[in-house]
């Protein structure tokens, strides 16, 4: 296999003749958006073809972070058809291979590969996934309602009936003025453990893709405030809930379960034929598992496999460099955690 660099243009023109739907994170709208967050720039986008066939296709964001560089291949390569654990392997070393000639500076490039490939390494930082939730939202609501499993019929039912919240596709309120979904999405990082980009991120987002790309729902309580939201990216047929944030206050009273189960009818008459929940825990990924018990109930058959985020070591050395400076620091950490 090898690659072949091509334009923007030219890659979202040969996804379309191959008839595969891109992620959203390999299209050049988000490639715009991504431009706007410090230390990440559009590195390009390139064909891996063999015998002159395209097989797949690839785009990538350059990362600078700590003194390096290393390249984002989000939700990639995208393969024309599902790929043989050697066919993974060959595109590895091709697109190492490729990277490694054009740009000495990378230290290694991430990206979804769903083989156990040699070639890779666990990733350095965040919690990569290989199991998520997709549900099928083509004929209309009740067929959505349907395809749950009972537990999710019964809650979004009584949802309806009983959540104290009106829902509503408020993305043009949301562009126009973020601040009262931001201050939600604060509230639920204090809760769960995480820290929210900051907010011009989600601003950037929502104005640099645009209503096309983007849609924000929300659920407002009697007195007109914002309990819950959840933003959703679209590409062609597929929708992600990429965002979402809930008022503590309400948890209990099914408002998201609602304002899922809206969003998921809107995003189908929008002409998206599934919507991906992103992420759920498995033997990968045990630290996402505390998911599971509300993302699957809206599908009956669960999780689906996807292919999860590894790194695949440009600079070996480098890399190995990095590798130790993590376990030095989970080791400081254990140590510190276990004097206090």
């Amino acid at each position: 296999m090898n690659l072949t660099e091509l334009s923007f243009d030219q890659f979202e023109a040969e996804a379309v003749r191959l008839g595969v739907n891109l992620p959203i994170e390999q299209t050049q709208a988000w490639a715009t958006y991504e431009s706007t967050i410090p230390g990440r720039t559009s590195w390009g986008c390139a064909g891996i073809e063999r015998d002159g066939e395209t097989v797949a296709l690839v785009a990538f964001a350059d990362y600078e972070t700590h003194g390096y560089h290393y390249l984002r291949a989000h939700h990639a390569p995208v393969w024309v058809s599902t790929p043989t654990p050697d066919e993974e392997s060959e595109a590895l070393l091709a697109i190492r291979d490729y990277v490694r000639a054009r740009d000495r500076k990378v230290v290694f490039v991430r990206l979804s590969v769903m083989s156990d490939a040699p070639q890779c390494r666990p990733v350095l930082s965040t919690i990569p996934y290989d199991m998520t939730v997709v549900i099928d939202v083509t004929g209309g609501d009740e067929e959505i309602l349907s395809q749950m499993k009972p537990r999710g019929r019964r809650d979004v039912r009584k949802a309806l009936r009983e959540a104290p919240v009106t829902c509503a596709d408020e993305t043009e309120r949301a562009t126009a003025d973020f601040s009262e979904y931001y201050a939600i999405m604060r509230e639920t990082g204090e809760r769960d453990g995480f820290e929210p980009a900051p907010m011009s991120d989600y601003e950037d987002m929502m104005r640099i893709l645009g209503p096309a790309h983007v849609r924000l729902f929300a659920g407002r309580d009697p007195e007109g405030k914002v309990v819950t939201w959840s933003m959703d990216t679209i590409s062609g047929t597929r929708g992600v809930r990429y965002y979402a944030g809930s008022s503590s206050a309400t948890m209990r009273l099914h408002v998201t379960d609602k304002l899922l189960y809206f969003e998921l009818c809107e995003l189908g008459r929008l002409g998206c034929e599934d919507v991906d929940l992103m992420a759920i825990g498995s033997d990968f990924s045990p630290a996402l598992l505390g998911l599971n018990e509300f993302k699957t109930k809206f599908c009956k058959e669960g999780g689906r496999p996807v292919a999860p985020d590894r790194d695949l070591p440009v600079r070996p050395l480098f890399y190995a460099s990095l590798e130790k400076a993590k376990r030095l620091m989970a080791a400081k950490r254990g140590s510190d955690k276990d004097a206090g």
